[in-house]
């Protein structure tokens, strides 16, 4: 697929330095693959996830050529300003690389902007270059199933019309997931033209350790024999908060039991406020920790939680799955059972997976899993096991480069 000289692009708004979860990955992917002989190169935005910084024009880091465009900078505080973001950096990201891609370069478009795959389609025909789309989520049915956007509206059927165009005509199309694909197919896009990769954490560093981060417990003021329920990074629209704030209530008697939230996102201050209110002396918040401090504070829970919401199956993949594998920690999914995650729960049985509600079951598991060390133990080294047999570093990045070099 690669010819001799051809370039390696890769498209989407944050890169490092920033520390935002589609800069992350996307970050591992492009310096394994330039560190294996690729010739790589990303175009993002100038902007930080949080609008609060500026990164500069032009750049290398470990190796890896990255290009900034300008787009406007209003953040993500409302609907408004964020599409103000998103239309201008179509624009900049747009006319940049009619100029920068050539004839048989790669080209490669995330989701961050939605439906990025539109404008770069373009580009990749108009320069004769081979598009591949990777997948982080789906829209417009991301937005349509949280509220936002009439179903039936003109404007969204021209949308997914595009989109839809966009993903059967490119070169690949990378999915993250069983239920992903399958949503692929659904909108016409060939098998042929669907490849699973799932997301990974850096699996190396993050191992599955017995000990539950005693002195990060020290320092957060969490006992060592306390038995900690936690959740690491954003929480969104996409989430579901109120099957685990019923449960903490229901658990408020139980003194060694611990709710750890790590993070923010747009439910952060429902959470707080919901704390106050149920008056949860058993909820613990702590902001977003650094990238280097992952493999502690994964390793603090005896067990974490993760959610969707069901309607979302297969537009979008709760990725923080992998760290917690990683670090050799039960899971309890608040989700579909049938879900991306919960397949695999069930698969490999390293978890639960409750639906949306049904707190008692919350509450059973846990109580279960405190009264039993062991099944804490078993369940953890499961997970491991599912995490080394399905999204492993080294499996996805050996994913991605007989993608990018045979187009298999």
């Amino acid at each position: 697929m690669k010819s001799k000289n051809a370039q390696i692009i890769f498209v989407n708004r944050f890169y490092a330095p920033d520390l935002s979860a589609t800069s992350q990955i996307l970050t591992d992917v492009a310096e394994r693959l330039s560190a294996s002989g690729l010739d790589v190169k990303i175009y993002t935005s100038r902007m930080s996830y949080d609008a609060r910084s500026s990164y500069p024009k032009t750049e290398v880091l470990n190796g890896v050529g990255v290009t900034r465009v300008w787009s406007s900078r209003f953040g993500r505080g409302s609907i408004l300003g964020r599409a103000c973001d998103y239309v201008t950096f179509y624009l900049s990201i747009t006319l940049t690389l009619m100029f920068a891609v050539q004839k048989g370069d790669v080209l490669i478009a995330k989701t961050d902007p939605p439906m990025l795959s539109i404008p770069l389609g373009l580009v990749a025909r108009f320069k004769r270059a081979k598009l591949i789309n990777w997948l982080q989520d789906v829209f417009p049915e991301v937005a349509l199933n949280l509220g936002v956007g009439a179903q039936n509206g003109v404007f969204i059927k021209l949308l997914k019309t595009l989109r839809n165009r966009s993903l059967r005509r490119a070169h690949a199309n990378v999915a993250i997931g069983e239920r992903m694909a399958e949503a692929l197919i659904s909108f016409g896009v060939e098998t042929e033209r669907i490849v699973i990769i799932h997301n990974f954490v850096d699996d190396d560093a993050i191992s599955a350790k017995p000990e539950f981060s005693p002195t990060l417990r020290k320092e957060w003021g969490i006992g060592t024999d306390d038995f900690v329920i936690g959740y690491s990074g954003n929480l969104g629209r996409a989430h579901n908060l109120d099957t685990v704030l019923d449960a903490a209530s229901e658990l408020t008697e139980h003194a060694a039991i611990k709710f750890l939230f790590i993070g923010g996102g747009f439910l952060h201050d429902q959470l707080t406020e919901q704390i106050e209110a149920r008056g949860l002396s058993n909820v613990i918040l702590k902001p977003y920790q650094p990238r280097a401090r992952l493999p502690e504070t994964l390793a603090l829970p005896n067990l974490h939680w993760a959610s969707l919401n069901p309607r979302l199956e297969g537009y979008i993949v709760p990725s923080k799955v992998y760290g917690v594998a990683a670090a050799g920690r039960p899971l309890l999914m608040i989700g579909d059972p049938d879900g991306e995650i919960g397949r695999r729960i069930s698969e490999f049985d390293f978890g639960l997976c409750a639906l949306p509600g049904d707190h008692h079951s919350v509450v059973e598991f846990i109580l279960n899993q405190k009264a039993s060390p062991e099944h804490v133990a078993d369940k953890g080294e499961k997970a491991r096991i599912f995490l080394d047999q399905t999204a492993s570093r080294k499996g996805a990045i050996d994913a991605w480069k007989a993608l990018i070099v045979c187009g298999s």
